[in-house]
């Protein structure tokens, strides 16, 4: 996936008040917006290269977004909103073995009045085709394949890890993915990890032991799948690159 924004690179000086950077850049400072609402632990050493995009929309309270950082271990993908892009993109593409059997999909579905999945597959058939918009009134009808995608920006001696805080937030969403296998659905974590030279991904049990224990209870109890990759990062873009290996 390519920036549709003109990419610049400065060094990053700082972040604060969670959404904002100051950025060092051609002889003076300016303030990005971060998009990643995360601690990103290990990310944030200062006066490192850093990489920006720039929109000229006069809407926009901020003209630039930080979207990458280049660590002592190389460069780290902050924008998580780029994931599930990337992730339906490599769908679209048929770049996922095990998902080029199915033919429809669908970002942003809603499984219940209050909650939403990031991505849903299936096959079609007579009564579901392909192309159709799906919600949660025609979820129990038919048998889908549930994807929720996770950002990793964590890392530690060529370890990629999740969560980088404490998230309940996670943790019920691995609640809902086992309501939805108890359905007979099929459904997979997909952890995008935009951090470079990560071996293997692994969830962060010394920072959320409960999320980490939930997730292993999923896969073992219930046959949650659990895929991480590797994303390609360039100046222009990021893509979803080789699967690596699960320690769970």
């Amino acid at each position: 996936m390519k920036f549709d924004q003109p990419v610049e690179q400065g060094v990053f000086l700082k972040r604060y008040k969670r959404f904002f950077a100051d950025i060092r850049f051609d002889g003076r400072e300016i303030t990005a917006h971060v998009p990643n609402t995360g601690s990103m632990k290990g990310c944030l050493e200062p006066e490192i290269p850093c990489r920006f995009t720039i929109n000229d929309d006069p809407k926009r309270k901020l003209k630039f977004t930080l979207q990458m950082l280049k660590t002592s271990d190389g460069w780290v993908g902050v924008n998580t909103a780029l994931s599930n892009k990337l992730v339906f993109e490599a769908w679209q593409n048929q770049q996922v073995k095990e998902w080029k059997k199915f033919d429809g999909g669908q970002m942003e579905v809603k499984i219940s009045a209050k909650s939403r999945i990031d991505m849903v597959l299936w096959k079609s058939t007579k009564d579901l085709a392909a192309d159709q918009k799906i919600g949660f009134k025609n979820l129990d009808n038919n048998t889908f394949h549930f994807i929720e995608i996770k950002n990793v920006t964590l890392g530690e001696n060529g370890v990629a890890k999740f969560p980088d805080a404490v998230t309940t937030r996670g943790q019920k969403h691995i609640d809902e993915m086992v309501k939805l296998l108890e359905k007979g659905h099929s459904a997979e974590f997909v952890f995008t990890v935009q951090r470079e030279n990560s071996r293997f991904f692994t969830p962060a049990e010394d920072i959320d032991p409960v999320y980490a224990e939930k997730l292993r209870g999923a896969v073992k109890n219930y046959g949650l799948k659990v895929s991480a990759f590797l994303c390609d990062m360039k100046k222009g873009g990021v893509t979803l690159g080789e699967r690596i290996p699960v320690k769970l």
